[in-house]
């Protein structure tokens, strides 16, 4: 009988600016807390996984400055979804008998360095999109969300609801970068960054890192904190650049989010929390859509009038997501934070999601490129 795998640390390094701490520097400290969260110490840790462009080798990069020599590397870099990847290809080491306690981590320091808008030459196959102008990654969103907007008719009002649902939840969170209340008219007045996405459509760019430790289920006796189950894990591709995406209204999520509910043995009525990448609020929207919450063109509706926020039926991206929480440059693996911590009831008032026992976390990476999605559930 295969082993399970469960969640038992998590945390986060300092976010927002840090001009203090190096990419590695935040992964360690996030590592020391995650790991000390559980009980465990590095010299537990036989499988390490990180993504990142920071190194030619972030895996190996990052076993040399946390003084370790795991037996199980992964460097798999599918974007912001790599993490969800990650948690997927760790339980499949676990349950194979390869590892016993993995450790996931992640770092940048985008903001201090100002590189999210430096130029890249036109390699490969952006040479097709690069040189015409396509600002990268918001081009790709917005024209994702302009044909979005031409098939179904659905308003920047009702996509702006997404960003003010999610600033609604970083208000209870006082790690989040903005905490103040926002309407829908806030964002329709926000600077136009790419028609038709406002700059309160747009996520984050902030420094930070996280880290996720799991264990195997022989050794959940020995850790301190409450293991997360992962229930189960899907992930796929569906383009590299924009241009070659199939359908720009439907994402990878399409596939990997039922192949994680099917491996989990759960349909979208069971779920207590949900929290899904927002880089863009249009993100959401075709996200929703493709992993079956709503029908096509529905998801306007489906988040409109708060219904996502605190108090909300269908609670989403509670620590503030992206848009209002934290965004260093790959999101994914705070989804996983943020739902391990509602899932063991960490919270007190209204950020704790009431009796909260299932919980789905999907991560998109690149320009609608990539998708993973995690079942987890309380143990």
């Amino acid at each position: 009988m295969s082993r399970r795998a469960g969640i038992v640390g998590v945390a986060e390094s300092d976010l927002g600016k840090t001009p203090h701490l190096t990419v590695l520097s935040q992964q360690a400290t996030a590592s020391v807390a995650a790991l000390a969260e559980a009980g465990l110490g590095f010299a537990d840790v036989d499988g390490l996984f990180t993504a990142g462009g920071w190194s030619w080798s972030p895996a190996i990069a990052l076993a040399e400055y946390l003084g370790i020599q795991p037996k199980h590397l992964d460097g798999t870099n599918i974007g912001g979804s790599s993490f969800e990847a990650h948690v997927g290809h760790a339980v499949a080491a676990i349950e194979a008998g390869l590892i016993d306690v993995a450790l996931i981590a992640y770092g940048s320091t985008q903001r201090t360095d100002r590189s999210r808008n430096q130029p890249r030459p036109a390699t490969l196959a952006e040479q097709y999109e690069r040189p015409y102008g396509l600002p990268t990654p918001v081009g790709a969103y917005a024209l994702a969300a302009n044909r979005y907007m031409y098939e179904h008719g659905v308003t920047s009002e009702q996509m702006a609801e997404v960003a003010v649902s999610a600033r609604d939840w970083a208000a209870l969170n006082p790690k989040a970068y903005y905490r103040d209340p926002i309407t829908v008219d806030d964002v329709l007045a926000s600077e136009m960054i790419c028609e038709p996405l406002h700059k309160l459509d747009c996520c984050l760019v902030t420094d930070g890192g996280g880290a996720v430790v799991l264990a195997a289920e022989d050794r959940w006796p020995d850790v301190a904190a409450r293991p997360v189950v992962v229930l189960g894990h899907g992930e796929t591709t569906t383009h590299n650049g924009i241009a070659q995406m199939p359908d720009l209204t439907v994402t990878g999520a399409a596939r990997s989010g039922p192949a994680a509910m099917t491996m989990a043995g759960v349909s979208h009525t069971d779920f207590d929390v949900v929290e899904i990448y927002d880089s863009f609020t249009i993100t959401v929207l075709l996200t929703l859509e493709s992993l079956g919450f709503c029908k096509p063109g529905e998801a306007g509706d489906f988040v409109r009038a708060g219904r996502t926020g605190p108090g909300g039926e269908f609670p989403m991206n509670t620590n503030g997501g992206g848009l209002s929480y934290t965004h260093p440059g790959m999101y994914g693996i705070f989804l996983l934070i943020e739902a391990t911590r509602q899932l063991r009831g960490d919270f007190a008032g209204a950020r704790q999601v009431t009796d909260a026992e299932l919980a789905l976390v999907h991560g998109t990476g690149g320009v609608l490129s990539s998708t993973s999605t995690v079942v987890l559930g309380r143990g």
